[in-house]
């Protein structure tokens, strides 16, 4: 992916929608690929700094495609980093809502990934937006979409990820559990991409070099910018371990990051969410409008 191009496109405003407390919102839309790809834009309200104002790239987590919609579901979350002096751009991923193309989930394919890649040179040329203060947030698979981002490109200043699917595929394969009831969990069963791909190159065991060269975890000393991880341990559809082995790779290969775990915390960070919204918020700020 590395070797790969990722040219975006101009931003194009598709709707203006309603004015959130001090931002402009609007569904947007750009290239992927020869896709046209939607998104939700926002855009402060008052002087644009001299070099434009700070962006986030949002990155939601697994929503049924046909499910999706762009200006619904992580409302507070959006908001909440629009309210600080952010352009949030949250793509919507092919096959997701009206964008273009065919979802074919995140795991086995690089769609999702190079969409979000595109998205940030499309900001980068977006006339509103400072291309050198470009950030990160990823929620779930989300977070999986932000890491790959931030080891493919140095162009990502800073990343935050909530519940990630951070772990290597070897770890996602043996240790990604779901509960089969309120007490038990299981492992996933062995479907869908991880039939197919170990089907093609063989199981971890039989192939190492395969599966760490598909893993984000495998080249952590490339980060592009400092890591911030957020992670409840009640979550149950992502392991809090993915997390915190994480947080231990990446401080092995001696790259900046932070690890918050929040006892009793579900997979949205319910409980939790001003309280980490705010480190969220300070990080970002210390690490995209700090000197």
């Amino acid at each position: 992916m590395r070797q790969r191009d990722y040219p975006g496109s101009e931003v194009f405003i598709e709707e203006e929608l309603t004015r959130g407390a001090n931002y402009n919102r609007y569904i947007a839309s750009y290239r992927s690929e020869g896709l046209k790809i939607y998104a939700l834009l926002t855009v402060p309200l008052g002087e644009r700094p001299p070099t434009g104002w700070p962006v986030i790239i949002f990155n939601h987590g697994y929503i049924p495609p046909g499910q999706y919609r762009t200006a619904e579901r992580y409302v507070a979350y959006v908001d909440n980093l629009a309210r600080n002096g952010y352009i949030i751009f949250r793509p919507d991923y092919r096959g997701h809502g009206d964008s273009e193309g065919i979802a074919e989930g995140a795991y086995s394919s690089p769609d999702y990934v190079t969409d979000v890649l595109n998205a940030v040179s499309s900001m980068k040329a977006y006339p509103e937006a400072d291309p050198n203060r470009i950030g990160m947030w990823g929620h779930s698979m989300g977070g999986y979409i932000t890491l790959r981002s931030m080891v493919i490109r140095d162009d990502i200043k800073a990343g935050v990820i909530w519940a990630g699917v951070v772990g290597s595929y070897p770890d996602m394969l043996c240790c990604w559990r779901r509960p089969q009831s309120e007490t038990v969990a299981t492992p996933l069963p062995g479907r869908g991409w991880r039939n197919s791909l170990s089907a093609i190159y063989g199981s971890p065991q039989e192939n190492p070099a395969f599966w760490d060269s598909i893993s984000a975890n495998s080249y952590l000393a490339d980060l592009s910018g400092p890591l911030q991880l957020h992670h409840g341990t009640a979550d149950t559809s992502v392991p809090v371990v993915f997390s915190q082995t994480l947080y231990d790779q990446v401080q092995a290969a001696g790259m900046t990051v932070e690890l918050y775990i929040y006892p009793g915390a579900d997979h949205n960070l319910a409980d939790p969410f001003s309280l980490a919204m705010q480190r969220t918020i300070e990080f970002f700020d210390g690490y995209l409008k700090g000197d």
